[in-house]
């Protein structure tokens, strides 16, 4: 028993001193892990202390060197401006001095003025007394001569400025005619050959068109089915298509009557497809001249797009194709407008290339010099200045735009190539078989031609011949000179350009005869 107590109190007392022990180790291997923490420690926090040095001896550097440059950014723009005061008060300076010396150049002047006025004055009171003078000898030697002659000085002037009159007017009909005579000398020849060599190069129809258009049918009944019940299905075509249909005894035809070959065109192809369809009432007639009417508009674009390609122009905008293609169904003086613009055309670039111009402007404006004629609103313009700003709206070029408000002289022609517009279309109009006109504007054409001659002086008879081309005036021979009658002819002309509208040209023929007539008994 006593062995295993003194066993346990070995144990207790060794495990007290192994407790004891290892405290001690413990506390000693904490120590020194301590110690070497603190070491650590203190390692860090030198390195930190020195890192922080060197940041902050870098960031001095830094600073110092961005002071410096701010110093010396500072010193060269404290310079330059500086320097630019130095220049303005050197203009200043400069301006005080150019400003003194026009200051005293003034006065100088000024004083120089004013001895000058003083000059004048007395010139002028030196002249007035001389002028008092002279008129007071004037009047002396007006009435010794009125005495001398027997005539008032009124009456000597009348007749002094008659005499000089009527020797002025001489002289000038003499120039008039000499010039008229040397012009035509040097130009009608040179003239003659361009328009002839352009006019044979030129292939052109005859082809006249009307105001009705001829619809064939096969029977009478396809005439009643046209007219429907009590007329409904004639008007309902007149309503929707503008154009008159005339159904008259006539057999196996209706006549189309409108003023717009283009009514007239939808009219005749929308009777066609009616007459072949066989339906024909008043909702079928308005569907059908709907699309009818949509395919012309089509069917004018390619005829547009197809007539620029045929003349080569190109970049035209396509609001002025549009119109170029509707030009095939107006017609002016019967002329169809597409086939006499793209004569014109031609013979414009014919002719602009023997006088050595821009053929590519020239064709252009030929073919555009009546696109007035077919804008489709009301305007109260002229077809040609209408055709003019439809020209500068689409952005032409202005030599075209010249020339297509020119050719009939509503405005001054500034381009070369104007006149040769205003040629190429009298040529195309006044050709054989290319205008149609009324009887009775024809016959009251050539009576206002004839009137006009006969309100000139010394005029006895006059006559319009050769279909209004060439208009003979006879004159009093007793009371005509040939000077009077050569400057009567150039007078008629001009008034006939000023107040008459007329195709081509007028040849005016002045004939001064005289006849001495005695009977022998």
């Amino acid at each position: 028993m006593s062995e295993y107590v003194m066993l346990a109190v070995g144990i207790l007392a060794g495990l007290a001193i192994g407790y004891f022990l290892g405290q001690s180790l413990l506390k000693k291997k904490v120590q020194n892990h301590e110690q070497e923490a603190q070491k650590e420690a203190e390692r860090i926090l030198k390195e930190a202390n020195d890192r922080a040095e060197s940041i902050k001896r870098d960031r001095k550097l830094e600073a110092k060197e961005h002071f410096l440059k701010l110093k010396s950014e500072f010193e060269d723009d404290t310079s330059k401006k500086k320097n630019i005061i130095i220049q303005n008060e050197q203009k200043v300076k400069q301006m005080q001095n150019q400003a003194a010396q026009l200051l005293e150049k003034n006065k100088r002047e000024e004083n120089e003025l004013n001895t000058l006025k003083q000059k004048l004055t007395s010139q002028l009171d030196a002249a007035s007394k001389r002028k008092e003078e002279a008129e007071k000898m004037l009047a002396d030697q007006v009435s010794q001569l009125e005495k001398i002659s027997g005539l008032s000085a009124e009456q000597a002037k009348e007749q002094l400025m008659d005499a000089l009159k009527a020797e002025a007017e001489s002289n000038a009909s003499s120039y008039v005619k000499n010039s008229i005579e040397e012009a035509k000398m040097t130009a009608t020849k040179e003239a003659k050959k361009i328009v002839i060599q352009t006019i044979q190069r030129t292939a052109a129809e005859q082809a006249i068109e009307n105001c009705v258009s001829v619809f064939n049918i096969e029977s009478d009944e396809i005439k009643g089915k046209i007219i429907g019940r009590e007329g409904r299905n004639i008007r309902a075509l007149e309503a929707a298509t503008g154009a008159e249909i005339i159904v008259d005894d006539t057999p196996e035809a209706i006549v189309i009557s409108s003023f717009d070959p283009v009514r007239r065109e939808v009219t005749r192809l929308a009777l066609h497809r009616l007459v072949q369809d066989g339906r024909i009432h008043p909702a079928r007639i308005e569907e059908v001249v709907n699309k009818t009417r949509k395919e012309i508009d089509n069917e004018i674009i390619e005829i547009g797009e197809r007539t620029v390609l045929d003349l080569g122009i190109h970049g035209l905008h396509p609001e002025l194709i549009k119109m170029v293609g509707r030009m095939r169904f107006r017609s002016s003086y019967g002329q169809n407008l597409l086939q006499h613009s793209r004569e014109v055309a031609k013979l414009c670039a014919t002719m602009a290339a023997e006088m050595g111009f821009n053929v590519k402007l020239a064709k252009r404006a030929g073919l555009l010099h009546d696109i007035g004629k077919v804008y489709q609103e009301e305007s109260d313009l002229p077809h040609a200045i209408l055709g003019m700003e439809l020209a500068k709206k689409y952005k032409e070029n202005p030599d075209v735009c010249n020339a297509i408000g020119a050719h009939h002289d509503e405005i001054e022609m500034t381009a070369m190539i104007s006149p040769v517009i205003q040629v190429c279309d009298a040529i195309s109009g006044s050709r054989p078989g290319a205008r149609r006109e009324m009887m009775n504007s024809y016959v009251q054409r050539l009576q206002d031609l004839e009137d006009l001659a006969l309100n000139f002086d010394g005029v006895e008879k006059c006559y319009a011949i050769q279909a209004g081309r060439e208009l003979r005036v006879i004159v009093d021979a007793e009371n005509t000179t040939d000077e009077a009658a050569g400057m009567l002819s150039h007078n008629i002309s001009q008034k006939i350009e000023k107040e008459m509208q007329y195709p081509g040209q007028i040849k005016v023929t002045v004939i001064r005869e005289m006849r001495s007539v005695a009977y022998a008994k």
